[in-house]
């Protein structure tokens, strides 16, 4: 009883104290990071980063060894080549020496049957006159009607030729295509996710490998902190807690900062807790506070530390 009442003197001693009408608070500097890790696990080829370093947004962050995707890529590449060169033939019909082929043995055929329809007349001509036995005419007309019938499946497969494939083939072939395009898009996205670039302004807060280990799959490599990730966090006595809104503007206050930072009232926990170890002291032990969240209005990397104590100053 004796310390919740002290506990409640200090505090309002504090709050009197402050003869520029404001509440101040204590709290600390907090980041949220990125890390930036390959969906494909691999041999760390390259590093372009250190700790520390500004890089800009789609900046060289790391290799990973490409020399399997690479080949995939290539593979992928000539399939999709190859099942289009066959699509295309079938949507085409056939080439033109095969084309060419056919049309030199139908004139072949022409000419047997011109021939056999020669040889059919002159011996019907010699039959009626009792020159060659029926046998022979018979002969004749049978010739004839061969010829006349190679000469008309020749032409038969010089229309089907210049035809395109068939429905089911057609059909098929494209379903093949599809496949094989859809390997070569895998084929380059895993080559992409060789590489490791910054999707924004950041500073590089560490690096977890070093050139020449290998890193699994969705392992991180670099971890970066862009600067509207940076948060101040502090916590608020229940008797303050009120005097709090969201979107507020505050004045935050750190040792060797240039000049006064501000900076806007982002979240507030709906639960009490008690007072974390980071300002933890015998007098407030007891105490139940809510912890608020504020965003800089210009966050500066080099000049604000996750980490870092500030004063957050509330006026009323």
């Amino acid at each position: 009883m004796l310390i919740k009442l002290f506990t409640l003197v200090v505090i309002s001693l504090t709050l009197l104290s402050c003869t520029d009408s404001s509440t101040k608070f204590q709290g600390y500097m907090e980041g949220e990071y990125l890390y930036m890790a390959p969906m494909v696990a691999g041999h760390l080829d390259k590093l372009a980063v250190q700790r520390g370093q500004l890089v800009e947004s789609g900046g060289l962050l790391f290799i990973i060894e490409q020399t399997d995707q690479i080949a995939q890529l290539k593979q992928a590449q000539e399939q999709v080549k190859s099942s289009h060169a066959i699509l295309k033939d079938m949507l085409v019909g056939k080439r033109p020496p095969e084309l060419d082929a056919i049309k030199a043995q139908i004139r072949q055929a022409k000419s047997s049957r011109d021939l056999a329809e020669i040889n059919l007349k002159r011996d019907s001509e010699q039959f009626q006159i009792g020159a060659i036995p029926k046998s022979q005419l018979d002969a004749s007309a049978s010739n004839y009607k061969v010829a006349i019938d190679r000469l008309r499946e020749l032409q038969h497969d010089l229309d089907t030729a210049n035809l395109p494939g068939r429905k089911d083939q057609i059909k098929s072939q494209h379903a093949l295509y599809s496949y094989a395009a859809a390997g070569l898009t895998d084929s380059e996205w895993k080559l992409s996710q060789t590489i490791g670039k910054a999707p924004e302004s950041s500073l590089v807060y560490d690096t977890l490998y070093n050139v020449g280990e290998w890193v699994t799959a969705g392992n991180p490599v670099v971890i970066l902190l862009p600067p509207h990730n940076l948060k101040i966090r502090f916590f608020v006595p229940e008797i303050s807690v009120s005097h709090i809104k969201l979107g507020e503007r505050l004045k935050i206050n750190c040792d060797g900062c240039k000049s006064d930072i501000f900076a806007h009232v982002t979240y507030m926990s709906d639960q009490a807790e008690y007072t974390p170890p980071v300002i933890y002291s015998n007098e407030t032990r007891n105490q139940l506070v809510f912890r608020v969240e504020a965003k800089p209005e210009h966050p500066d990397l080099l000049g604000m530390h996750p980490g870092q104590p500030v004063e957050v100053v509330l006026h009323d």
